[in-house]
């Protein structure tokens, strides 16, 4: 009777644990998540167009689809969707007609346009690249757009001829530019140019020349007969990788003016609904490893320069007109939250909303984006830290409404981990610093958990209140984690961003870890079971821990830098590290460079430390990560070497890359965790 009894209780307790599991985040739930982007507001401010992007389980890849919604909510439905890739609507003047970029029927990514009346859609370009930026002319007549143009140069050496019928390897490839690989391809020679297209299709005829990049957005006075855009057209433009000017182009015969001069970049530029003025980000370039962008105005022909933003310490990132000549809407970060804000011409910024994101699908970086309508009414990505980006809408300083709930269906089943804000002050001095704990399912304060300290990239970036599958699935394993915004990281000002400035890693590791003890001090931590891991930055700086301390279990460095001499003269962004992120190059002051990098303290290190590298990453190469591997291995320290064929630097491109981040990750931090049921093994 007993043993009945007990056999019955176990299946009732196993059934019960099922379920618990099934209300869990799993590592599989990530194909059920969708994301909408590139929100795009009618003209008349009456619906919103945007990408809905969902995880194709068979193909391991997103698709893009093209819905719309109402702005009062009503009639959402799919516009274009299928397993083709539908992307970049925008909407003509008039709002009778929807551009877009698709691969649709093999023709690879193309121009086409659909009716909004009828529904009959057409292709308007057979091109051999992939056209970018598109915009409609006020009149609806015309579309602009840029696109990458091969220039053809006499080979160094004629290649050697085969033999008829031969097998003979494929020709060498002479490289001659700078940069010259990114995202995972080697970049062919050539640069962007801006095309014209009548609405209707036909050729595109191409407006601008020279050995010059011509991309970003593209604005339209309104009389039609120019077209502003961001350039760099001076002849060491490789050397010098963040100028950038305003310039105009004429319609008519390709004619240039130049609108902005200073040492700086200029870029974004808006034309005001009455064509009298132009608004563009931009900042002086004192060469530091950060810089707040500033939103600018000029007149149309680019005198009466004024910065709006001069006393608002924050970075704008995006400024659009708001619905009239008189005011703005401007996007920024604060604190790690993305803001919507008014701005006067006066410079008066006053925020409308701050739960701008939930772009990513990955970690909790801040993210999203705006468009505008002549009625002053917005469209947003609106998320939260439960949730990927939605559609949100708002108009002046009304609340804003979120129009779209994409991920109930996937999520609301799911006992997702709770977001907490927390501030402490750094033990380096004082300086406030802010993170965020993620506590597992169904937490219990008066237990003990693991914790995992994740430290993101950039370094200047920011996590904020965003909603994260690695975050949730590490919580949903059982850890609690502490992502933070170290100094270094942006959104609180330039003076914190630049604590940094030719000292990376550096107090930050104080930062981080008086975040730990912070959290240890709340009670419920175990703190002999720490672990961290971080990518990119994170990944420097999760080097640099475990060759400062050993009071992590196991750490998992994720696609660093380890020796900033090799990082600087092979990464993607040599030009721009080696200049802005120290004060010299490498061989003129290597000690320089040697003490930043976590190699030199590869001697410290106990700590059984794996590393993590996407093998097509060419911002932090993979030999970054072999240096480490090697040395801790000479060193007969517990490692690992985990690659990722095919992953570029973000690594979740396709959605099982970030499983198998995750799970790589656990697994480490797994093998090394202490065994809670060890003093019991005699029982």
């Amino acid at each position: 009777m007993f043993r009945i009894f007990f056999l019955l209780f176990f299946v009732a307790a196993a059934a019960s644990a099922a379920d618990d599991d099934a209300d869990i985040l799993k590592n599989v739930d990530i194909f059920q998540m969708e994301v909408a982007s590139d929100p795009q507001i009618s003209p008349d401010g009456s619906t919103v167009a945007y990408v809905r992007r969902s995880m194709d389980i068979m193909s391991d890849r997103p698709v893009s689809n093209i819905w719309v919604i109402g702005y009062d909510g009503s009639g959402h439905r799919p516009l274009l969707s299928g397993s083709d890739s539908y992307s970049s609507p925008r909407w003509s003047p008039s709002g009778d007609r929807i551009a877009y970029i698709s691969n649709v029927e093999g023709h690879g990514a193309q121009i086409h346009v659909r009716w909004m009346d009828t529904g009959q859609t057409a292709l308007l370009t057979n091109v051999r690249n992939s056209p970018g930026s598109v915009s409609w002319s006020s009149d609806g007549k015309t579309i602009a757009f840029s696109m990458f143009v091969e220039s053809k140069s006499p080979p160094l050496a004629p290649p050697p001829s085969a033999p008829k019928g031969a097998d003979w390897a494929p020709p060498v490839r002479v490289i001659e530019s700078m940069p010259y690989r990114s995202g995972g391809r080697y970049f062919e020679t050539g640069n962007d140019h801006i095309f014209l297209l009548s609405a209707e299709g036909g050729t595109p005829r191409q407006i601008t020349s020279g050995d010059y990049d011509h991309d970003g957005q593209l604005s339209w006075t309104p009389d039609g007969k120019n077209i502003l855009f961001a350039a760099t057209r001076k002849e060491d433009a490789e050397h010098d990788p963040v100028e950038a000017d305003i310039w105009s182009v004429s319609v008519a015969d390709g004619a240039m003016t130049r609108l902005t001069d200073r040492d700086g970049p200029d870029f974004g530029a808006v034309i005001a609904p009455d064509g009298s003025k132009i608004a563009y980000l931009g900042f002086d370039d004192k060469k530091m490893g950060y810089h707040n962008t500033n939103v600018y105005l000029m007149d149309i022909d680019g005198g009466s320069v004024r910065n709006l933003t001069a006393d608002f310490d924050r970075e704008i990132s995006d400024v659009q007109w708001a619905g009239n000549s008189k005011s703005l809407y401007v996007q920024y970060d604060d604190r790690g939250k993305t803001h919507i804000a008014s701005l006067s011409m006066r410079g008066e910024i006053a925020s409308i909303t701050d739960d701008v994101g939930g772009a990513i699908l990955g970690r909790p970086y801040t993210s999203g984006g705006f468009t505008t309508a002549s009625n002053g009414a917005f469209a947003y990505q609106a998320g939260t830290p439960y949730r990927p980006a939605d559609v949100g809408v708002g108009r002046g300083h009304r609340a804003t409404r979120k129009l779209t709930n994409l991920n109930d269906d996937a999520l609301g089943r799911i006992s997702l981990a709770t977001i907490e804000a927390i501030t402490w002050k750094s033990s380096a001095d004082d300086l406030e610093i802010q993170g965020w704990i993620a506590t597992p399912p169904n937490f219990d304060a008066e237990k003990k958990y693991p914790l995992i300290l994740e430290i993101h990239g950039g370094p200047f970036a920011a996590y904020g209140p965003q909603f994260s599958p690695e975050i949730q699935l590490f919580a949903a394993a059982g850890y609690v984690v502490l992502y933070t915004n170290p100094r270094g990281s942006t959104s609180y000002g330039d003076a914190f961003a630049n604590e940094i400035h030719h000292n990376y890693p550096g107090q930050d590791y104080d930062d981080l870890m008086s975040g730990v003890d912070a959290v240890i001090s709340r009670g419920y931590v175990d703190e002999d079971q720490l672990y961290v891991t971080g990518g990119s930055g994170g990944g420097v700086l999760t080097a640099w821990i475990v060759g400062k301390t050993d009071r992590f279990r196991a750490a998992v460095v994720a696609k660093p830098v380890i020796n900033w001499t090799s990082f600087s003269l092979t990464s993607d962004g040599s030009h721009f590290f080696t200049r802005y992120w120290f004060a010299d190059m490498p061989w003129d002051n290597p000690e320089a460079y040697w003490a930043r990098s976590p190699l030199s303290l590869v001697g410290n290190v106990t700590t059984p430390t794996a590393l993590l590298t996407g093998e097509a990453d060419f911002r932090t190469p993979i030999a970054e990560s072999e240096q480490f591997y090697q040395a801790l291995k000479l060193r007969k320290v517990d490692t690992a070497l985990i690659r990722i064929p095919e992953a570029t630097h973000g690594i979740v491109a396709r959605p099982s890359h970030l499983m198998a981040k995750v799970d790589n990750i656990l697994a480490w931090f797994e093998r090394y965790k202490e065994d809670e049921n060890a003093d019991d093994s005699d029982d």
